[in-house]
């Protein structure tokens, strides 16, 4: 083979690499000496085979036959996974021990590079790579965008997964063979190849796909993103629903009124009412954006100052809306167009109900019968008696009201930052069926008379549902407006860090 012709096979040899073909020279000999007879294991010549440091002179006078490109096509949706996880904020590298420009092309083919991209600084041999000095390392690794690895040794891989996590990156690292082990084994995350992974390989992993595919990593992502949020959704929507009944208890002792709710009422919102739509809440499906948001630092809080902010801000409105309902049933005439005393009943002063406890020293203070329900009239031999058992249709108001605001707060928890306009209630059916439960127990024990005793509550009318109605929903437009804040909030510390 003279130079001209050795020229002419490296050219092909680079034009096919650079198609993304794994490229392997094929050659034979024909004077095989010793070897000519080899029969096997017996043969005397066997230990020249076993032995390294004899190939050199075995594969000498070799006749060229010719190259062969063996192409391994990626799969289709390995392009778009590969979007998702840039949109994702997840940094994909390539680390392979193809030849460089035979890994540079199937890059570009599955889209970590642009055709026309400038791989200066991305693309490195491992050799090369672990050339550079330790700042030069880090540098390149730090930089945004993907980068590959190609010619890479055992020893390469597991130094570059090294570096990562000494960077404060949450490193996953995939692999099928035995000398992917030790980076498997390093990485926070080691994913094997189920199919076509070696039992070593397998064994080092933390992960195994099932179906080899690159995909399936992504969407497991996403999946755990999922999963957090509505773990999140949960804990939020329980704890802004607690603050809310603590703090209408705290608002119940420091304005001196009478008690809003009895403690087996709290325990039926508690134990039954709250139940349903907080599992269902469980099964909320994925954000809309939810592959197009940064990922969270391993450090970051469950709950930090801002979300604590808006589960207080939600709990206080609960808690106002409580009690402030009882308080407008004792001291208002009407409300938006709704007449509170079409049931007769007599109206006091704030300040009066404030110290309902020296009702007996009042002068001239009369109470007339009012109705509740269909026909039972609630008459007093002692006036005072209003603020104890005359207070049942105030206290079945505040009931309803704290039911009814946490089905609608439910409905804020479906997404942490995403309007309900972006994420509809209907995206997750499981929780209207939950809302739709819970209404029922409570319409259950305002209508059923045995019931209604027990919980020392009455049914209401058509009006006094409308006034529920507009004193539970305004939750839902505080939690949209503390949305646009958390989302511009977002976007400014997204333009900071970039």
């Amino acid at each position: 083979m003279d130079e001209s012709c050795r020229q002419l096979l490296l050219s092909r040899h680079v034009e096919m690499s650079s198609k993304g073909l794994r490229c392997l020279g094929l050659a034979y000999k024909d004077d095989l000496g010793e070897l000519s007879d080899y029969n096997g294991e017996n043969h005397p010549s066997h230990k020249k085979l076993v032995d390294p440091t004899c190939y050199s002179a075995i594969e000498t006078d070799l006749v060229f036959v010719g190259v062969v490109g063996l192409r391994d096509p990626p799969r289709e949706e390995v392009k778009f996974a590969i979007e998702e996880c840039h949109g994702a904020g997840i940094e994909v590298m390539v680390i392979t021990g193809d030849y460089k420009s035979t890994a540079e092309a199937i890059c570009m083919e599955i889209g970590l590079f642009h055709e026309s991209e400038d791989l200066r600084g991305k693309s490195f041999t491992g050799k090369e790579f672990m050339g550079l000095s330790g700042s030069q390392q880090r540098d390149i690794l730090s930089k945004p965008g993907g980068k590959v690895f190609s010619r890479a040794e055992p020893r390469h891989k597991q130094e570059i997964v090294r570096m990562l996590k000494e960077m404060g990156a949450v490193v996953a690292m995939t692999g099928d063979g035995v000398n992917d082990a030790p980076a498997l084994k390093l990485a926070d995350i080691g994913i094997a190849m189920g199919i076509t992974g070696t039992e070593v390989a397998k064994e080092a992993s933390d992960m195994v796909l099932a179906d080899d595919n690159f995909s399936t990593i992504v969407s497991a992502v996403g999946e755990g993103r999922t999963i957090y949020n509505n773990m999140k959704a949960f804990i939020r929507y329980m704890i802004s629903s607690n603050v809310g009944e603590v703090i209408s208890i705290f608002l119940n002792a420091v304005l001196g009124i009478p008690e809003c709710l009895m403690p087996v009422q709290l325990l039926w919102v508690n134990l039954v009412t709250d139940g349903p739509p907080a599992t269902a809440l469980g099964f909320n499906p994925a954000d809309v954006d939810i592959m197009k948001k940064p990922p969270r630092k391993s450090t970051d809080p469950l709950i930090d100052s801002w979300v604590l902010f808006r589960y207080l801000v939600i709990g206080s409105y609960v808690g106002l809306a409580t009690v402030g309902v009882f308080v407008l049933w004792y001291t208002q005439p009407s409300f938006m167009g709704i007449d509170l005393i079409q049931d007769g009943h007599t109206l006091v002063s704030l300040s009066q109900l404030r110290n309902w406890g020296n009702c007996s020293n009042w002068q001239d203070f009369t109470v007339t019968p009012f109705t509740v329900g269909s026909n039972r009239v609630i008459s007093f031999s002692n006036p005072c008696d209003y603020f104890t058992t005359g207070k049942v249709k105030a206290m079945t108001l505040s009931l309803s009201v704290l039911v009814a605001i946490e089905m609608f707060n439910s409905l804020n928890a479906l997404s942490e930052d995403n309007s309900l306009l972006t994420m509809p209630p209907w995206r997750n059916p499981y929780l209207l069926v939950a809302m739709v439960v819970s209404f029922g127990l409570h319409c259950l024990i305002l209508y059923v008379p045995f019931l209604a005793d027990v919980f020392g509550i009455v049914p209401l009318g058509f009006e006094e549902w409308v006034l529920v109605i507009l004193v539970s929903s305004p939750v839902i437009l505080i939690d949209e407006l503390l949305k646009i804040v958390a989302r511009s909030r977002k976007r400014t510390a997204k333009v900071k860090t970039t």
